[in-house]
């Protein structure tokens, strides 16, 4: 609010020209004058005027006009910041991602590019965080709840099987009983047990009959008429048949004719050729045929009973009858709705693919056992629509002269429950403010908001809470409990023999060739230099030798061909090549290809250990090059046939010769190991990089800047290769490619010897995948590369569900080329670019006929279904959310192929769209989902709980975010010795004063929520007043703690923030008195003070709940930093390819004046788009201006060669396809990651065990009960500091009985030790047990090294004795007390006795 209050207003206002001044100034005085919309400028084909701003990257008007402040925010004034009502509605938009895009454009239109920053924070990193939150709280509760559940379940299977075994030794007790009185009782009662035990028996069989599912009857009649074991002929054929139909190469001829069956089903398109359509028509009928036969042979090889007692056989023969009938009715007009089945046979493929059957099994379970769920969320759908129907329905019939000029209805709207029933949908969707606007035309704010937000909130809640739960059975499916099917065992015996006859054959013909003579291997030429010789075979020597090294038991590792194949390290292989051990890339090596070659060293070979590389990893052979001499000099001297040896001069200066290329080696091995080496290498890697982000539209504009890019590319290429070279001979070829980070490097340098052959050539081509470059970084930096291989893990091994999910996505485009498939042509008039009414064309004949000074255009929608390509792309639109609308539309308003269209003529067919976003988007997101969630889990296991995404360095500052966020990180500030600032200190230091800080804080928050565009000068004047009040507020305390704290105010990071707020305060205020108003931004200023409010997250003084929920997201930065520098330079890479592609293209629909592909920085502007997936479809409609129609293929671009503005559909298909699948993989990994933190401290939480944290917040008590570090407090304070601790060593008051209980020692004084309370609170919280007390040992021990000048103390009793002694003092006195009160009334009786008889001798004596 405080960046954008009015600007929105901002427009481009036709200015006065000299010759109409007076007529216009005269208007001017009018305020009537700047609303009048005729005078605003207007981009063509826009319904609001064009916004503009004040600033140097804010849009500009053309010429003629000034950008001024009128008139009224776009949509209808909906979307604006002008107050707080409505900027909270834009950000929760933003952060609901609802047409962003949108808001996006008019915001950086009107307030400049430099914006962006915020869009980033909120768009993305605050609506991430938001969701991860949200989806947190939930999982944690899911999880508990089934843990609560599973608990539940188990407690009463206990007691079901104790009662059943409870039962069962009744009944046997009882059987003895009958058995024993059957022995001893007359034939009466042995008659009576017996008719006691058959109606036993018939009780029994009765409960067994209720359990079958069919009567008897049935049975008998399906083993008389559905088991044909007629005569022994049928029995051979059928054993034949069973044989034919259950060999593998059978599966086998089957899965290849569902295969074919897709691609016939996949080729059918619009328009097709009559050859093409036969062709088609015969397969079907083929396919028929086979499937037919299929279904029969195994009717008679398995008996009807036995065929249909299998789930895949019962779906064959639906697909065989719907096939059939399709046959017979293809004629009938209005049946070809049975062509739609054709796309059930690719299902049928299921049935030989394990991970199709897993995860429909799966699928299954997870459905019955969330019923419920499903039924209320669909219930509350059912609920939303019959409200809105009531609620809204009318409001849309009275006042619908507001939506539309001719009173016809828009497409959303509520008047009958279907139209109600899709617009609570699409809200659900994501999609709501479009339609929240037309609400707020017809209906008020009063009645849509509430509506609006009750069916956003609920029903989300529902939706997340549904995937959770699918989610979860995903991840936790074990694929090793489920049986493979027979068929999938099939094709895999099929496919093995097949491959073991490949190999056959192969190896008898490669054994034909490789019966050579010895003669011919004599005859070969060797030369005897040893310099001559390949680093490969080197390199080779020395694999040899290493595994010779490593069969005599030296070394003994072993690594998969994949590990060699991947970018991921294996730890456990070894080198072969002399290189340090720090270098922890070069890891993947082949054994297998290691020990074929192991022969080529000699068996006796002797080592030197001195003579290794300072470098190596491995010892250096003494006789390696005496051994490679003598093994080319054999042939030699065979030839001659003379047996001489080479002289000792010659193996002299072979030797010598080795050890200078031993030298080498180890030389440029200490310089590619060296740190210096590598940074500058980075740094290189860092400039050539960015050195793409110039090479934009303006480079031939500037000539300086691209004669030094020319040299720069020069002079990297020569560096790289150079680093290339350098490792070739530090590590040999077989090393250096055997790893993945080092054939990318090499990649890249070839990538960069095309571009300069490319340059001096001037190949387009060449020069245009100069973008790869920027691959080389993830080489380079170790965070890229552990984000990379997690993203390996997680992601490869769930390729198989990808597949699955692609053909579902397959299954959805077939028919939607069968309903659609040309029949979103429509003819446009070209004057005003609406669509013909129906009852003027009707045709695409008609259309082509209607001439006024030119033939109407018959146009295609650019997103169809006319192919099952189109089809595709078409439903990635609609999983998006981006562009559906538009392609929903088309589907609903389509007659016919080569009919025009009408409004809504085919509306079920919103059906077939919502059946997509169910079935084909939510249930595969699941299935993705909770694989790659199952892999992240097993691989965060493997590395012992920690994140896969960090770094070992990032480890240590994990632990240190973690110690940061559970403790104060403030300093203890010894209380003053003056009475004045004592009292101050007491002051600032207590809750009290705490607490009405931060109420100031939101009192000053309220103060800024109150303001809005152009308020009343009261209110600016009342705004004033109140942010005076503040400053003098927050400075008296600023003042307080200096006097209170004196120096040691500034040792806290929560006071120098505090100082620097009060310094722009006065800084906010002093500046318009000055003049100097726009020295700093107000909105800046605000910002600042308003950042007061971060107290509310510091630890020990804000609320508990705010520090658990950002908790997470802290531990979580570190790697929240890797995956961010991922994603900056995925989007760095294809920035720099939409530059090469995308420059010049004409600016229409989603390319415009801010989002284009001109400059390296609107490039980022529109993959930012992208990476939250919005408005890719703008973008890609404009790319798909390929035609002369739409574009200019020969338009002179001023500055440059390049002429046309059109795109290229292929490329731009290509580009946002990867690009939006990298970045869904990369966004749900970091999604996983947080949510995941969530989980794990949640866990924590409830487990019955202790961290470090806990431990540390002890300490952190301790501290305020034991101020002065003696390590023991009183007996007396033990119960409030029990309770002053938090969950789980906290001991809620009244807690002195189980303190007492504890028996804890006690030391002179009454007084307690740390240790000791720590070790029986712990004791408590986590039980006893062996592993326990183990724990607790290791604590003392650490506890006493830790304290080594630690108070020794002598326990002198504990808390349970001194209890005992208090109780037994207490019953002491007591009594005592109870014996001196008889003894006092003792004596009072006997004094009385005596005055008593006193008394009467005194009356004797007077009588």
């Amino acid at each position: 609010m405080g960046f954008f209050m009015g600007n929105l207003k901002h427009k481009c206002f036709r200015w006065p020209q000299e010759n109409e001044t007076e007529i216009l100034h005269n208007r001017t005085r009018n305020p009537c004058y700047i609303r009048e919309t005729e005078n605003y400028y207007y981009l063509e084909g826009e319904r609001y005027a064009l916004l503009c701003g004040n600033r140097s990257d804010a849009s500009q008007c053309p010429e003629g006009y000034a950008c001024i402040k009128a008139g009224m925010n776009p949509d209808n004034g909906y979307t604006n910041f002008d107050n707080f009502g409505w900027a909270l509605l834009a950000l929760f938009r933003l952060v609901m991602q609802d047409y962003p895009e949108a808001l996006y454009h008019q915001i950086l239109y009107a307030s400049g590019k430099i914006y962006m920053i915020f869009f980033i924070i909120i768009s993305f990193w605050f609506a991430f965080y938001m969701a991860s939150l949200f989806l947190g709280i939930l999982a944690m509760s899911y999880e508990e709840e089934k843990r609560t559940a599973a608990e539940k379940t188990k407690k009463i299977g206990t007691e079901f099987q104790h009662t059943l075994l409870q039962e069962e030794n009744e009944a046997a007790e009882a059987k003895t009983t009958q058995i024993e009185m059957k022995k001893r009782s007359p034939t009466s009662m042995i008659t009576s047990l017996d008719m006691l035990d058959d109606a036993t028996i018939r009780h029994e069989e009765e409960h067994k009959k209720s359990q079958k599912t069919c009567p008897l009857c049935w049975y008998k009649f399906a083993k008389i008429f559905l088991i044909w074991n007629c005569s022994p002929c049928w029995v051979k054929l059928k054993e034949f048949v069973h044989v034919i139909m259950m060999h593998p190469f059978t599966d086998l001829f089957l899965t290849i004719c569902i295969i074919l069956n897709i691609y016939f089903l996949a080729m059918e398109c619009y328009p097709m050729s009559a050859a093409t359509s036969n062709v088609l028509n015969i397969g079907n009928l083929v396919f028929i045929g086979i499937f037919t036969t299929e279904m029969i042979f195994k009717i008679i090889a398995m008996h009807p009973y036995g065929y249909f007692q299998v789930g895949w056989n019962i779906y064959d023969s639906i697909i065989v009858f719907l096939g059939l009938a399709e046959l017979f009715l293809a004629n009938i007009h209005g049946l070809n709705v049975f062509r739609l089945f054709r796309v059930l046979r690719i299902f049928k493929l299921g049935k030989y693919w394990p991970t199709f059957e897993i995860l429909k099994l799966t699928l299954i379970k997870s459905l019955v056992a969330l019923s419920d769920l499903i039924l209320l969320l669909f219930t509350f759908l059912f609920f939303s629509a019959v409200v809105g129907t009531r609620l809204l329905g009318l409001y849309y019939k009275a006042y619908v002269y507001n939506l539309d000029k001719d009173c016809q209805l828009p497409r959303w709207h509520m008047m009958d429950f279907f139209h109600s029933f899709l617009n609570v949908f699409r809200i659900l969707c994501g999609e709501w403010i479009e339609t929240l606007w037309d609400c707020f035309d017809i209906a008020g704010q009063v009645s849509c908001v509430p509506f609006y937000m009750m069916v956003i909130l609920i029903g989300n809640f529902l939706i997340f809470y549904l995937f959770l739960a699918l989610v979860s059975s995903f991840s936790s499916c074990n694929a090793a409990t489920h049986a493979e099917s027979e068929e999938a065992k099939n094709l895999q015996r099929a496919m093995a023999r097949i491959k073991k006859g490949i190999c056959y054959v192969l190896s008898k013909i490669l054994c034909k060739r490789l019966n050579v003579p010895k003669d011919t291997v004599d005859n070969v030429n060797v030369k005897e230099n040893i310099s001559d010789h390949t680093l490969s075979e080197l390199s080779n020597t020395e694999d040899a030798l290493k595994d010779k090294g490593k069969s005599s038991g030296t070394e003994k590792t072993t690594v998969t061909e994949n590990e060699s194949q991947s970018l991921i390290p294996s730890p456990s292989a070894s080198e072969t090549v002399p290189i340090a051990s720090g270098e922890s890339d070069i890891e993947n090596l082949d054994n297998k290809e290691i020990q074929s070659k192991s022969g080529y060293g000699s068996s006796k070979e002797k080592v030197k250990p001195s003579s290794s590389s300072e470098c190596s990893t491995v010892d250096i052979a003494i006789s390696e090059e005496e051994e490679m001499i003598h093994e080319h000099e054999k042939p030699k001297h065979l030839k001659n046939s003379n047996e001489r040896r080479s002289s000792p001069g010659q193996i002299s200066r072979e030797s010598k010769r080795g050890k200078i290329w031993r030298n080498i080696r180890k030389t440029c091995c200490k310089i590619v190991e060296n740190s210096f080496f590598k940074c500058f290498i980075g740094l290189v890697t860092l400039l050539s990089t960015v050195a793409l982000a110039f090479e934009d539209i303006y480079i031939n504009q500037r000539k300086t800047i691209k004669i030094l890019l020319e040299y720069a590319d020069m002079i990297f290429t020569y560096i790289f290769i150079l680093e290339m070279l350098l490792k070739w001979v530090a590590y040999g070829f077989k090393a250096y490619f055997t790893n993945g980070w080092h054939r990318l490097d090499f990649m890249v340098v070839i990538v960069f010897c095309l571009n300069l052959i490319g340059k001096s050539q001037e190949l387009k081509l060449l020069m245009s995948i100069k973008f790869l470059r920027a691959l080389r970084v993830l080489s380079q930096f170790e965070r890229m590369k552990v984000v990379v291989r997690a993203l390996m893990k997680t992601t490869l091994p769930a390729l198989n569900v990808f597949l699955v999910c692609l053909m579902i996505w397959l299954a959805y485009s077939i028919i939607g080329v069968n309903l659609f498939a040309g029949t979103f042509y429509e003819c446009i008039d070209p004057t005003s670019g609406e669509r013909f009414p129906t009852y003027e064309v009707s045709n695409g004949s008609e259309c082509a006929s209607l001439v006024f000074n030119e033939s109407m255009p018959w146009e295609n929608a650019k997103l169809n279904f006319d192919n099952v390509g189109n089809g595709f792309l078409s439903l990635l639109q609609v999983a998006t959310f981006n562009g559906w609308i538009t392609i929903m539309n088309s589907a609903v308003d389509s007659t016919g192929v080569n009919m025009q269209p009408d409004f809504e003529a085919n509306i079920y067919m919103y059906c077939y769209f919502i059946g997509f976003i169910i079935i084909g988007l939510f249930l595969p997101l699941t299935m993705l989902v909770g694989v790659i969630l199952a892999n992240f889990n097993k691989h965060k296991i493997k590395q012992g709980g920690s994140n896969i995404f960090i770094t070992e360095k990032q480890e240590k500052q994990y632990l240190a975010l973690k110690k940061l966020m559970y403790e104060d990180s403030r300093k203890t500030i010894p209380r003053p010795g003056n009475k004045f600032q004592r009292f101050i200190f007491d002051l600032v230091t207590s809750q009290a004063f705490n607490i009405i800080i931060m109420v100031l804080i939101c009192f000053q928050a309220i103060t800024l929520m109150i303001q809005s565009d152009e308020q009343s000068r009261q209110m600016d004047t009342a705004v004033l007043w109140l942010q005076l009040l503040f400053v003098v507020l927050y400075t008296g305390e600023c003042v307080l703690k200096l006097i209170a704290f004196r120096c040691n105010y500034f040792t806290s990071g929560w006071n120098i923030l505090d100082f620097i707020v009060v310094i722009f305060s006065i800084t906010g205020l002093l500046l318009p008195l000055i003049g100097e108003y726009y020295l700093v931004p107000p909105s800046v200023l605000q910002l600042v003070v308003l950042s007061r409010i971060v107290h509310i997250l510091r630890p020990g003084k804000g609320p508990k709940v705010f520090h658990d929920l950002l908790l997470p997201l802290v531990l979580f930065l570190p790697a929240l930093l890797n995956i961010s520098l991922l994603i900056f330079l995925v989007m760095f890479i294809y920035a720099i390819f939409g530059m090469y592609n995308f420059a010049y293209v004409k600016k229409e629909a989603g390319i415009n004046d801010v989002s284009n592909f001109e400059t390296f920085g609107s490039s980022m502007l529109c993959l930012f788009q992208v990476t939250i997936f919005a408005g890719w479809d703008g973008m890609l409609n404009a790319i798909f201006n390929s035609k002369w129609s739409d574009c200019d293929p020969d338009k002179i671009n001023p500055g440059t060669q390049v002429r046309g503005d059109c795109g290229n559909p292929i490329v731009g298909i290509i580009y946002f396809v990867s690009y939006i699948l990298l970045a869904w993989l990369i966004i749900v990994n970091m999604y996983i990651a947080l949510i995941m933190e969530f989980v794990n401290i949640g866990s924590k939480k409830r487990a019955k065990t202790l961290s470090e944290d806990d431990f540390r917040k002890f300490f952190q008590v301790w501290k305020r009960f034991d101020p002065d570090g003696t390590q023991y407090i009183d007996s007396s304070k033990l119960s409030d500091f029990a309770a002053a601790l938090d969950a789980p060593l906290f001991m809620a008051k009244p807690n002195k009985g189980q303190l007492v209980a504890m028996d804890l020692p006690m030391a002179v004084g009454d007084r307690i030790h740390c240790l000791d309370i720590l070790l029986a609170f712990t004791k408590r919280v986590v039980g006893k047990d062996v592993r326990m007390e183990k724990l607790l040992s290791e604590m003392e021990s650490g506890f006493i090294l830790a304290n080594p000048f630690k108070i020794t103390y002598e326990p002198i009793t504990t808390t349970l004795k001194r209890k005992q002694e208090a109780i037994s003092a207490t019953i002491i006195q007591r009594a005592y007390k109870s014996y001196r009160l008889r003894q006092s009334d003792k004596k009072t009786s006997d004094i009385d006795m005596i005055d008593d008889d006193r008394e009467a001798q005194a009356t004797k004596e007077d009588a």
